[in-house]
């Protein structure tokens, strides 16, 4: 069983992925600069985990599927689950996760979650694909969740840093209660136009939360600095989060989104829960280009 990241690379891009989680652990550029989390542990030691089969927290982390409840920690069990290394090669990778018994005590169904890795010149893929292998529906979400540096390595402030959307987003944004859940009334969004302006008190309440996004891209960094662009083309819901002080900005697209105070419906019900058909499969995809 493999431990160790397995490191792509293309002339412009390295990247190490470790089998733990099918977690992105490091993306350099060909200087050597860092575009990744410092994973300082005094705020958040994670990386990039893959949120799976939930996104976010479930009520008193445990959800109710035809009258059994079950179990599920915040955000699912694939981030802290070993995925076997199904492919290899010096651009690319692809990691694999199927059920076990320890994973049918917790979601009663048969899938295999894919998590192919590419570089191609300044471009990171990845590329999820969750399919039902089982005889029956199954409900799920999905999520990324890469914690990019902050300050990123080209130079300036944190406070120079922006977002920059591909649509302007003027709706109100979902606000996270005490509990991790979705409260019942919503936040006004932060953003003027297509822009929103970083600053770590817009984190104070936890992370900001579309449940709804125009946009399918946007562009982070410094105006007149390079920066990221980064597209995910399958989800139209947007998490960014980090912990005030901290050194990251997570942006994570969704497919899926935490329970909504006092929800105790069945996980069919759940909002942000898809379906996927037996022998058939859902593919997320996020892209992030360098400079």
């Amino acid at each position: 069983m493999a431990s160790n990241p397995v490191t792509i690379a293309s002339g412009s891009l390295t990247a190490d992925i470790a089998p733990l989680g099918a977690e992105l652990q490091s993306l350099t550029d060909r200087k050597g600069r860092e575009f990744m989390t410092n994973a300082d542990p005094a705020y958040w030691a994670g990386h990039a985990p893959v949120l799976f089969p939930i996104v976010g927290r479930v009520n008193h982390d445990r959800y109710r599927l035809d009258g059994v409840e079950y179990e599920m920690p915040k955000h699912g069990f694939a981030r802290r689950s070993h995925f076997d290394l199904v492919q290899s090669g010096p651009s690319s990778v692809v990691f694999r996760l199927t059920d076990s018994e320890d994973t049918r005590a917790h979601y009663p169904f048969a899938f295999a979650l894919e998590m192919a890795f590419a570089v191609q010149e300044r471009t990171l893929s990845m590329t999820a694909t969750v399919r039902n292998t089982g005889a029956v529906p199954m409900p799920a979400s999905f999520g990324f969740h890469p914690a990019f540096a902050w300050p990123l390595p080209y130079g300036g402030t944190k406070e120079e840093h922006l977002i920059r959307f591909e649509h302007d987003e003027p709706g109100a944004l979902k606000e996270i209660s005490p509990d991790g859940l979705i409260a019942a009334a919503d936040r006004a969004t932060p953003v003027t136009g297509e822009v929103l302006h970083l600053r770590d008190s817009l984190f104070t309440n936890d992370a900001l939360v579309w449940d709804s996004l125009a946009s399918r891209r946007l562009h982070y960094g410094v105006p007149d600095k390079p920066g990221l662009d980064i597209a995910f083309p399958d989800t139209e819901k947007l998490g960014i989060w980090m912990k005030p002080g901290a050194h990251y900005l997570c942006i994570e697209p969704w497919a899926g989104i935490a329970d909504p105070e006092g929800f105790s419906g069945d996980l069919s019900e759940k909002p942000g829960i898809f379906q996927i058909a037996p022998g058939k499969e859902r593919v997320f995809r996020m892209t992030v280009t360098i400079g």
